[in-house]
């Protein structure tokens, strides 16, 4: 683990580098924040009975998602690995005695963490002081709070898990584009990051909550307002961890498998 570490730390430090970038998209956050609570506003205002959420709520989602933007963005990959793989370079990380999967896995958790770091902390500190109904609220209590937490840890471990099936994914394919932009796509629409899940028709809405995808974004998010509460809250919790273990598999697998079918040519 120790190793793991090291690559963890050196990721997170260098991430942290990168301030002027982290500032401008915390202002890009800021707007397309304001942007999407005035939006749902106007909608609110033409049909308040149709949501399955108070506005107050919805606010807060958004709030939140702006915040933890960088640490679920499905956006979010290690450009120079998709760039190892299409050049061949990957050969170098394959002569390190650690294994591919787990220095991928902790080189994206610390980019992700480090990005979040720089970026959610002045939210924070002002969406809370907005005016209501249109600023961050608390937490539904102090145990919905630190349910929330819980699942935050598992929300965010469960997308660097299905980004590492992204990545050995390219071992398959001849170009990288394609499977970039279908699992982005994919992922910002399922988690809840267009539009709350609560708000997708019902029969659409139960089978998306059982994807891996509901466990990223939407449950910590949900589990903070009061959402998700009582047992339904221990059975998204459980989903989490279900789908953790089940997409750290599947990239274990695809790993064997990729490093059994690559050829490196040229010496």
């Amino acid at each position: 683990m120790k190793k793991y570490f090291s690559f963890f730390r050196l990721r997170f430090v260098t991430s942290l580098q990168y301030r002027i970038a982290a500032l401008a998209g915390l202002s890009t956050q800021f707007v397309w924040g304001a942007l999407l609570i005035l939006a749902y506003r106007a909608f609110y205002q033409a049909e308040p009975e149709a949501f399955p959420m108070s506005f107050q709520a919805t606010a807060t989602y958004v709030w939140l998602q702006q915040a933890l933007l960088a640490l679920f963005q499905p956006w979010g990959f290690e450009n120079d690995i998709f760039e190892s793989v299409q050049s061949g370079t990957v050969a170098y990380e394959l002569c390190r005695p650690v294994s591919v999967y787990g220095m991928w896995f902790s080189r994206t958790a610390a980019r992700r963490i480090s990005s979040v770091l720089l970026r959610c902390i002045p939210i924070f500190l002002i969406a809370p002081f907005l005016p209501a109904p249109y600023g961050l609220a608390g937490p539904a209590g102090a145990p919905a709070f630190f349910w929330a937490l819980f699942s935050l840890v598992l929300g965010s471990l469960v997308a660097v898990a299905f980004v590492q099936i992204v990545y050995f994914s390219t071992f398959f394919t001849i170009a990288t584009e394609g499977v970039r932009a279908l699992s982005a796509s994919l992922v910002e629409f399922l988690q809840g990051a267009v539009i709350p899940i609560p708000f997708l028709p019902d029969g659409v809405r139960q089978v998306v909550e059982l994807l891996p995808f509901a466990s990223m974004l939407n449950a910590p998010l949900r589990i903070y307002s009061g959402d998700i509460s009582g047992a339904f809250l221990y059975r998204v919790v459980a989903l989490q961890l279900f789908w953790l273990l089940a997409l750290v598999l599947v990239g274990k697998l695809m790993e064997r498998c990729a490093m059994k079918r690559t050829v490196l040519l040229g010496g």
